[in-house]
């Protein structure tokens, strides 16, 4: 990793994304970004699985409360699991898993055997092994760049992730209606194979021996008391639950803003789906094409989250598709903008004994906290309506945004002192 920043740095040359130069990393981009495309489709055509075989709303509900639950329940213990545990092995058998499931359940469902309560199990299996996989994913970055490059191999994961959910669900509907719900699971479990073999191929250092492992009850705690004393970790985290569970849901208002607040139907839905994607693609492109400083980190936090609450209230108050499409290109732009440099703050300040923890519980915060706010904002939806829902999230993000604005001025005050 040295080396390669040596050699770039006497040849007077800047790489657009410096994660890329990381032979590693390279890999992962190329295993990642196929593997997350077979997840959107998998994800597409489970919900379509799902409609169709129950005809219920509340059914689609459960089966990803299903996966969610895990993540919540389980995260903070499996960032022991991931702080006990060299990464790479670990990560082998988590894709491996994953990739079972995938197949196992489009046996299934070829066989055309598939219930809604397999599907449910299905989706709770996904979930448990996702509650490690996560965290050992982004704990596992730094592994593959170095602390210098993790801010931009942070990012460019991110525009990985959401370039697949552009794509994926476009192939998951060309899938659908030429050869039905099983190939959707197919070619899922076969992406996994992609991420295998990206981890094989990598070349890492020699393993260090693994930390000596003391009880679960103990690491977790530990971890727990470490977040908790260091202030700058305990904020970060408090601040993504608040935001993770009251305004980044605020996306499953989408068919409802297309179908009742604007009259439209499936155009509108995607439309509004794909602006939030391109918004938060661009985020990500660009936070990845630099290495600012830990200063500039704090500041991008900040206009990150003013950006996507001043988004969804854009979209809350407006009548017009075409501003509310605007609307979504900078609340994707600002949500991203937000959430990485989170993530990003997390992993640099975070000690590497810790990492596994840490990252286990952003993972809570960030994931685990959406089931209660989609439900939140549903039933706020229900009753008076999706704009008024909208509002309330994209009102709770910006004095989130106060707050942090109000926390970075008292710690300047205190540096002049």
């Amino acid at each position: 990793m040295l080396a390669e920043r040596a050699a770039d740095e006497a040849e007077g040359r800047t790489p657009w994304f410096p994660a890329l130069r990381h032979r590693n990393f390279r890999l992962f981009v190329v295993g990642q970004g196929l593997s997350l495309v077979g997840f959107w489709m998998q994800s597409v055509g489970q919900s379509w699985l799902v409609y169709r075989l129950s005809d219920s709303p509340l059914a689609l509900g459960f089966v990803a409360f299903a996966g969610y639950l895990p993540i919540l329940a389980l995260s903070p213990v499996a960032g022991v699991f991931v702080d006990r545990t060299r990464r790479r092995p670990l990560l082998l058998v988590t894709q491996s898993l994953l990739l079972l499931l995938a197949l196992g359940l489009g046996i299934l469902v070829a066989l055309r055997v598939a219930t809604v309560g397999a599907i449910v199990a299905f989706a709770f299996g996904v979930g448990l092994v996702s509650s490690i996989d996560v965290p050992a994913r982004q704990a596992f970055l730094v592994e593959m760049t170095g602390p210098a490059d993790l801010p931009g191999a942070i990012a460019l994961n991110s525009s990985i992730f959401n370039t697949a959910r552009m794509v994926g669900p476009v192939m998951a509907g060309v899938v659908l209606g030429a050869v039905g719900e099983a190939a959707c699971f197919f070619v899922n479990a076969a992406s996994y194979v992609a991420v295998l073999w990206a981890l094989l191929r990598m070349r890492l250092p020699a393993d260090a021996p693994a930390p000596p492992a003391h009880a679960l009850r103990a690491e977790l705690r530990s971890g727990l008391e470490y977040v908790w004393r260091d202030r700058a970790l305990r904020d970060l985290l408090l601040l993504l639950g608040v935001v993770g569970a009251f305004g980044l849901p605020y996306q499953v208002l989408m068919p409802v803003f297309a179908r009742t607040v604007f009259a439209a139907g499936p155009r509108a839905y995607g439309l509004l789906l794909t602006a939030a994607g391109v918004g938060a693609v661009a985020s990500s492109l660009l936070l990845a094409s630099r290495t600012p400083s830990r200063d500039a980190h704090r500041g991008k936090l900040l206009d990150g989250l003013v950006l996507f609450a001043l988004g969804v209230l854009g979209l809350a108050v407006t009548r017009s598709l075409a501003l509310a499409v605007a609307s979504q290109v900078v609340a994707g732009f600002g949500m991203i903008r937000y959430t990485t440099t989170t993530n990003t703050l997390l992993q640099l300040l975070a000690a590497d004994d810790y990492r596994g923890r840490v990252m286990g519980l952003h993972t809570v915060m960030f994931l685990g906290t959406a089931p209660a706010g989609s439900l939140l904002l549903g039933g706020l939806a229900e009753r008076f309506g999706a704009p008024t829902a909208a509002l309330v999230s994209g009102a709770v993000s910006l004095a989130a945004a106060g707050s942090l604005a109000v926390g970075r001025r008292r710690r300047a005050a205190r540096r002049a002192a």
